[in-house]
């Protein structure tokens, strides 16, 4: 069965500005979550080109969520059902990223992105059928919002008040009630991508992706010895 549900999310930023912004924030979140035993594992990190999405960059990697999980769950989950492997396709302004998990062969979550200017009012950007499009699920996330369910919890909790947040660099901020137009829940990525303005603000893509070749080194080193994963094809 497959669900078919869209999110779309407002950034007070540019698109070209975003795009450096969020290359920074996967990159910071995975040094963040990062530990001797568990966290971000980089495979491949490399350029890629096809039909469909054209140029952009291709990633491979593995996810150890040990201490993301209950601990009850822990006792008799086996080690695989504590990992995920997601590749993904980045070709800004268009992203694939498919995430599976080596335990459960038949999941399979699939995130497609496309980032535009606007106020999230376009319909149909996915060129969904019309029979897809009866089924989809719209959803609006305000990255303003403080409200936190157990996703806040497995990638971590960015705890600034965006009412009182305002950049030193850019002078934006802070966001207030209805600032978008529209309240829902948050997507904690998002958030960093503006709670962190100050420090990507004013990079070019070619630094970011220099300090993201040495992080993941520094990554995979901290992990020491990767668990074994066998490669999900299909």
């Amino acid at each position: 069965m497959v669900h078919i549900k869209e999110f779309r999310i407002v950034m007070p930023m540019s698109l070209e500005e975003y795009h450096v912004a969020h290359t920074y924030v996967v990159m910071k979140m995975s040094q963040q979550h990062t530990t001797d035993n568990e966290g971000v594992e980089v495979l491949e990190n490399k350029d890629f080109e096809d039909d469909v999405l054209g140029k952009g960059r291709y990633t491979n990697k593995v996810y150890r969520l040990q201490s993301k999980v209950p601990s009850w769950l822990t006792t008799f989950a086996p080690a695989d059902a504590l990992i995920m492997q997601e590749e993904a396709w980045n070709a800004f302004p268009r992203c694939k990223s498919v995430m599976k998990c080596p335990y459960f062969p038949r999941f399979q979550l699939t995130i497609e992105t496309v980032h535009m200017s606007g106020n999230g009012q376009s319909e149909n950007v996915h060129g969904l059928s019309e029979e897809q499009l009866a089924t989809r699920e719209v959803e609006y996330i305000d990255i303003a919002s403080t409200e936190t369910n157990y996703w806040s919890y497995l990638i971590g909790n960015n705890n600034v008040d965006f009412t009182k947040f305002k950049s030193e660099r850019t002078g934006r901020g802070p966001l207030l009630e209805g600032w978008q137009g529209e309240k829902a829940l948050f997507l904690e990525s998002h958030r960093n991508c503006f709670s962190w303005i100050d420090e990507w603000y004013g990079m070019t893509m070619q630094q970011v992706r220099e300090v993201e070749q040495q992080i993941q080194s520094a990554l995979n080193e901290k992990l020491g010895k990767p668990t074994l994963v066998t490669r999900i094809e299909g």
